[in-house]
């Protein structure tokens, strides 16, 4: 199949031709076509697949086409980060057309986006606390919004955003398209979004929680007190061109950015607690290779397109096995080769196993030499309580509720 086939506008066909792309990835050809009808759009497709087009091609083709001038379409994204990167990819899909777009995130300032949205921007993308606060104050309005794409799906549809999302929701009106798109959907995220969606077409590309093929996968077992050592002996390896450090809090990801530091790695951190300008420099310093390695908290884990990261390195693992799959959909991206590498201690058997049990495989276990060989085996579930009664519940013959 090829980007020609699909029945868009030819400012859009010429848009997709600059960028030199022909073949659509999977999940774009599932995607746009139910799209471009108009019905309401549920995908899942691993990191890297191209999704953001997915919805972008699409929206701006069906308001290029009606000569929109009003904001009738609304992108709701769960980091600025992803919010400037989504933004960043309607400039170059749009610029063949009058469609613009206005970005409102928090941790940035006001007037900049308040005069995007006062210029006649038609499509929106926000995060929904700033977004919420300019609906309070009358500068965004959400009554002419046709089109509302809820990106990271599974992290919007979770307990901390999904306040604000419904309220968002119930301010647009109920005769819209709605499409949500995510790596990863969990049963219950999935069940909570029903309440958005109107006999939405489900479009699943790849294993359900599956990280890219393309990506090999291993286990250092270490002590906590060699981390540090062993996370300094690999990113030494040559073929560490360009790689992503994941921590577990904000506080490590500083110690461990200080510590390669001083070991004259070329290295910079990012997460939360940073300003949003010091969050842009250090994306934008590793995008252009002023630094080698990013040290990062899961604020850099979903979603985010930095071409060419070689390694994805877990210095400490996840609590939960979709936040390993988005971490390492870092490397790897758009069908490319990439690494990604765990450092796991014994206190992070239990992550382990479940990470396993998930991916259906044990990983690989690598040594670094000169370091004390260590063998971690994921404990194996056990359970506590079994009774008849609930086993025989458990296996009824119950209806279950499936997409339209």
């Amino acid at each position: 199949m090829s980007f020609s086939e699909f029945p868009v506008s030819p400012e859009i066909h010429r848009s997709i031709k600059d960028r030199g792309h022909h073949t659509p990835t999977p999940v774009q050809a599932g995607a746009i076509p139910v799209a471009l009808s108009g019905r309401d759009v549920v995908a899942t497709a691993e990191t890297g697949s191209g999704k953001t087009a997915a919805f972008l091609i699409p929206t701006i083709d069906r308001l290029h086409r009606k000569n929109t001038r009003h904001l009738a379409a609304l992108v709701i994204m769960p980091t600025r980060e992803l919010a400037a990167q989504a933004a960043r990819e309607f400039d170059l899909i749009a610029r063949h057309t009058r469609i613009r777009c206005a970005t409102v995130v928090g941790g940035e300032a006001e007037r900049r986006q308040i005069d995007e949205i006062r210029k006649g921007a038609q499509v929106l993308v926000a995060c929904p606390g700033r977004l919420i606060d300019f609906i309070e104050r009358g500068i965004v309005k959400l009554d002419k919004i046709e089109v509302v794409i809820i990106d990271e799906a599974d992290r919007l549809l979770d307990m901390g955003f999904l306040p604000q999302l419904r309220r968002i929701m119930r301010m647009v009106p109920k005769n819209r398209q709605t499409m949500m798109f995510s790596a990863t959907m969990a049963s219950g995220p999935e069940m909570i979004a029903r309440e958005f969606l109107t006999t939405p077409e489900r479009i699943t590309v790849g294993g359900k929680s599956a990280p890219p093929s393309q990506i090999r996968q291993s286990i250092y077992p270490v002590t906590l007190e060699n981390k540090g050592p062993v996370l300094l002996e690999i990113l030494k390896r040559p073929e560490v061109e360009s790689a992503i450090v994941f921590t577990r809090t904000k506080s490590r990801a500083d110690r461990v950015a200080k510590m390669l530091q001083r070991a004259h790695v070329n290295a910079v951190q990012i997460h939360g607690d940073r300003s949003q300008s010091q969050r842009n420099a250090a994306l934008a310093g590793f995008r252009a290779r002023k630094f080698r390695v990013m040290v990062a908290t899961d604020v850099a884990a979903r979603g985010l397109d930095i071409p060419d990261v070689s390694h994805v390195i877990n210095f400490d693992l996840p609590d939960e096995t979709d936040g390993y799959i988005h971490r390492i959909g870092r490397t790897a991206r758009m069908g490319k080769a990439g690494e990604a590498i765990s450092l796991v201690t014994q206190d992070e058997r239990v992550n382990l196993a479940r990470l396993e049990r998930t991916l259906g495989n044990v990983l690989d276990r690598e040594h670094v030499e000169g370091f004390e060989k260590i063998e971690i085996h994921a404990p194996k579930p056990v359970t506590v309580f079994r009774s008849s009664g609930a086993r025989n519940r458990s296996t009824r013959n119950r209806p279950r509720s499936r997409w339209a």
